[in-house]
């Protein structure tokens, strides 16, 4: 069979077949333009949270996680600023979706939440990776958990597609919490 030669058969004649050239509405124009303005917002909202990750990350280095002996499963420190980094954009991404649904002006502790656990998990690293201060860390760790929780409540009732993108998030900072207890008791 000749699979070259086959076409997909239309019901309506489009403006190609027709030899139609229209211009483009008013409809498909402000349709244009929401769609330019959500990409816009999308890269705002994945950027500031993996811009302030990337400067945390460059700033503090690892200098005090690299002092510390660490058993044999803990990751390398490259592997730890990555996924931070990945589950940064994850919670740009799930607060986007949120506030595209007006979830931020709805309720107001949506919010709160969200920038409470990028706060908290900036913290972290500065307190882990380069001060070494394993007993803070340990607060902050689990209070970000606890934010995550919180978000992933707010964000169900507003976008439950933005909680399920929390879901990585959330099995993250429960692998920083063992991690971080176990950086205790070294």
């Amino acid at each position: 069979m000749d699979s070259q030669n086959l076409k997909q058969r239309t019901t309506t004649p489009t403006a190609i077949d027709s030899g139609d050239t229209k211009k483009p509405n008013k409809r498909d124009t402000r349709r244009s333009s929401m769609a330019k303005r959500g990409l816009r917002s999308l890269a705002i909202g994945i950027m500031i949270p993996v811009s302030l990750t990337l400067l945390v990350i460059y700033l503090v280095s690892g200098k005090g996680y690299r002092t510390k002996t660490v058993p044999f499963w803990f990751p390398p420190l490259w592997v730890l600023h990555s996924t931070s980094v990945a589950s940064s954009s994850l919670m740009g991404v799930s607060a986007w979706l949120v506030w595209a649904e007006g979830g931020f002006h709805r309720r107001s502790d949506v919010v709160y939440h969200y920038w409470a656990q990028l706060g908290l998990s900036l913290l972290w690293d500065l307190f882990v990776f380069w001060a070494g201060l394993s007993w803070p860390g340990l607060v902050l760790v689990m209070a970000m958990f606890g934010s995550q929780v919180g978000c992933y409540k707010a964000f169900k009732e507003v976008n439950p597609v933005a909680s399920q993108v929390l879901k990585p998030c959330l099995v993250w900072t429960a692998f920083l919490t063992i991690l971080n207890l176990k950086l205790v008791f070294l």
